[in-house]
């Protein structure tokens, strides 16, 4: 990004906690080329990037992702460029990266890669062919080669072809290699454009909070509209019994009462007629 004096500003997104759930850094990087597609304006062909993303550790952006994903993510790389905007995918291994994305990346550079194994040198050749051949050189060779500082590079020229591929020294970065301490950070923060924005962190109520608190609201309702026990329910339960909640019948006590009588009544009753039947019994025998 452009910066006053003409000078390019570079801001650094900490994503090491994302980097750790493969998929949802798939999908976060396509959010945000994709935000990017629909808000800037057309630019056609412009001669320079009014913005540049280099994604580090690209590997993690494509393990476990869905064929879905990365066919919008070609598409979006592939659209972007016309609005201004670069895409640069840092890896070890050119393998790593789809070869539909791949096709869709016109400039390479690509650093020394060791072959120890069949695996390392199939690696090798993989990464030399996805760069245009160079009659005076052996690609595959010189990639082996190459020592600290050195890669192979390819560069779009004005036409947007592929450049002949070529050995050249890479000029090392202008800047401090490692991380700044608590204070200069504090100052850098200080004193940058947009100071003062983004400090105060934001909790927004989340959808499950709401829903939350809504059904909470409807137990209460309902637990409200429910007649609650009174003396004369109380009253009428114990004269005349109650049903359980999973239907078990509790008696009261003129349940209880009639049941009495009835069973006194029966056995009285009963009593008699035994009585009788006896006595007519014994009777007649004695006659």
């Amino acid at each position: 990004m452009q910066a006053e004096g003409g000078r390019g500003t570079v801001n650094i997104l900490a994503a090491d906690q994302l980097m750790r759930s493969p998929r949802l850094y798939s999908t976060f990087l396509l959010w945000l080329l994709a935000e990017l597609f629909e808000q800037l304006p057309e630019l056609g062909d412009p001669d320079k990037p009014k913005l540049v993303f280099f994604f580090d550790e690209a590997h993690l952006l494509f393990d476990e992702a869905p064929k879905a994903l990365l066919e919008k993510i070609e598409q979006v790389v592939r659209l972007i460029r016309s609005k201004g905007v670069g895409v640069y995918f840092v890896t070890q291994n050119p393998l790593d990266i789809p070869e539909s994305v791949l096709g869709q990346l016109g400039n390479r550079v690509q650093h020394a890669l060791r072959a120890f194994t069949p695996k390392d040198q199939k690696a090798v050749k993989a990464a030399a062919e996805t760069m245009r051949p160079n009659p005076k050189l052996k690609i595959a060779a010189a990639i082996t080669e190459l020592g600290v500082g050195e890669a192979l590079v390819s560069l779009l020229d004005e036409k947007g072809r592929p450049g002949i591929t070529e050995r050249a020294f890479i000029v090392p970065p202008g800047s401090q290699l490692g991380p700044i301490s608590d204070t200069e950070r504090a100052q850098r923060i200080k004193s940058s454009t947009v100071a003062g924005t983004y400090e105060a962190a934001v909790d927004r109520e989340s959808a499950y909070e709401k829903l939350k608190v809504r059904a909470e609201q409807v137990a209460q309702e309902k637990a409200a509209a429910q007649p609650q026990p009174g003396a004369g329910s109380v009253a009428s339960d114990i004269l005349f019994g109650r049903t359980g909640p999973r239907g078990g019948r509790q008696q009261g006590i003129l349940d209880a009462m009639a049941k009495s009588a009835a069973r006194t009544v029966g056995s009285q009753v009963g009593r008699e007629l035994i009585r009788g039947i006896l006595g007519s019994l014994l009777g007649s025998k004695r006659r």
